[in-house]
Formats: C-alpha cells, structure tokens, sequence
C-alpha cells in the first residue's frame, strides 16, 4: 500500500496506520494542527484520539510520508478529497468517479443513512454548523443516492456483499 487517505484522526479511522510504512498518508492541514495542538490535554477531546497513532503520523510526516491538504485536492485522476469539518476540524470526505457516477465515502461527516437523510447529525462534533454543511457538501458531490456514511450497517444491505467476506466488504460500483 503506497498511499492511505485518513478522513480524520480519530482512533477507530487510524488504529492500523503502523501497518503501512511505505505509505503516504493524506490529511487536512486543520486535522493534524488540532490534534498536535493546545486542545489535547483536554479530556472530552483526547478520548478520541489514540497518542501512538498521532506520533505514528508525525514520524511519517518527518520521513517525507505526509502528504497535506488544505480544502478540496484532487489525489489522483477521479478520486478528490474535501474537507468539511463538523465530527472533527479537519474532516474530509473522499468522492470518487465510478461508472455509476460519482460516489462519495462520507466517514464520520454522516455516520449513518439518517443523519443527512434526515438531517439528523451524529452526538460527536466539533461544530454543529459545519457538519450541516457538510450534508449539503455531500450531497452536492455525489451523483444520486451514492453516499456512503462512515458506521451503518445498512451498507450491507444497499449495496452486494462479496462472498467469502464474512459480511464485511460490499462492492460500491
């Protein structure tokens, strides 16, 4: 694996990235500023953040390995990152071209179908404002319904899952 996008830094979206050590790990500027910043000895923020994994991200950063983005980046030929914040400062979301249309990986700006079907967001954020922006952001990316929220189990069901997966890898287009 020679690159991983990490939509944010919080510990369930970076736990393995140890695994990769000829990768190049993209983020937001904003993301890694906040979780390297005066906000960490704050309790209700450091719950959701793992230290190893950000000292991880800094010593790739010193080996040349962190690639950072301030907004909207295309990464490579149909596959762009944006960040809309709201769950985390730096949040981004990955669009990518597919025959079907433009798809779009919303992690954590939705964690679930309802949170921007029904503009319902998630109890973990950072900036209530933003992260209703970023369901418009979504849905402005992405052609149709191909919205993919970052925890819902109903993915299993809207989309196929491949055999021997064990039920944990869906095919998207």
């Amino acid at each position: 694996v020679n690159m991983v996008i990490l939509t944010h830094l919080h510990y369930d979206h970076t736990g393995n990235i140890g695994a990769f050590p000829n990768a190049t790990f993209v983020v937001q500027e904003e993301e890694m500023r906040f979780w390297t910043g005066k906000m960490l000895p704050y309790h209700h923020f450091r719950v959701f953040i793992e230290i190893d994994d950000v000292v991880t991200l800094l010593r790739a950063n010193f080996e040349g390995r962190v690639r950072f983005v301030n907004g909207d980046a295309e990464i490579l030929p149909g596959l762009s990152v944006h960040r809309v914040g709201g769950h985390s400062p730096g949040l981004q979301i990955v669009r990518i071209a597919t025959e079907r249309g433009n798809l779009v990986l919303a992690s954590d700006a939705a964690h679930f179908y309802e949170n921007f079907e029904k503009n319902r967001p998630f109890s973990v954020v950072v900036d209530l404002r933003e992260m209703y922006l970023a369901f418009d952001r979504l849905r402005s990316l992405a052609d149709g319904d191909l919205i993919i929220p970052g925890h819902d189990p109903l993915i299993a069901q809207r989309y196929p899952v491949l055999p021997d997966s064990g039920g944990l890898i869906v095919r998207l287009a």
